[in-house]
């Protein structure tokens, strides 16, 4: 008999192996993959450090987030959670969605930690990026980007 790793019992799935495949199926099939047209905000981001880049596209009706996407190139973390915040955030409010940013970085950055970011659903994927220092960028840069198309959209309604 092995000392080994002993297998997980038939038909169950272990936190990191769904993880995985959550984050392969977004960076497969990415959700709200596509430029926008008549956009209310637009943003651009990159991180110099490994190359990716993202463009996010935001619609705002008054204070909610009716319409967003994003296009951009970079490893399967990034994309994957550009892909998981467009459908995070489509439908909420502005406030919402920079409080869920703040919830998120928290948990990326190691600040936050299961259980207490169990209100992340779908984001929780992403638990163990603050233990890879250099993929916490690739995990928030469409966050921060998002970010910046929202104050840009908040502007450009004020100054309408």
């Amino acid at each position: 008999m092995s000392g080994g790793p002993v297998p997980p019992a038939s038909g169950s799935v272990r936190p990191e192996e769904l993880y995985q495949s959550v984050i392969l199926d977004h960076n497969r099939r990415p959700r709200n993959h596509r430029e926008m047209e008549l956009a209310s905000a637009r943003a651009e981001g990159n991180n110099p450090s490994c190359g990716d880049e993202v463009t996010v596209w935001l619609r705002l009706e008054g204070d909610t987030i009716a319409d967003i996407s994003f296009k951009g190139v970079g490893c399967a973390i990034s994309r994957a959670s550009a892909s998981i915040m467009t459908t995070a955030v489509k439908g909420r409010t502005v406030s919402e969605a920079e409080a869920l940013f703040e919830r998120f970085h928290d948990l990326v950055t190691g600040k936050a930690r299961l259980p207490e970011a169990t209100e992340l659903g779908s984001l929780e994927v992403f638990s163990g990026v603050s233990r890879f220092p250099m993929r916490v960028k690739c995990a928030s840069l469409s966050w921060h980007t998002l970010r910046s198309a929202l104050r840009e959209g908040i502007a450009s309604a004020r100054d309408a």
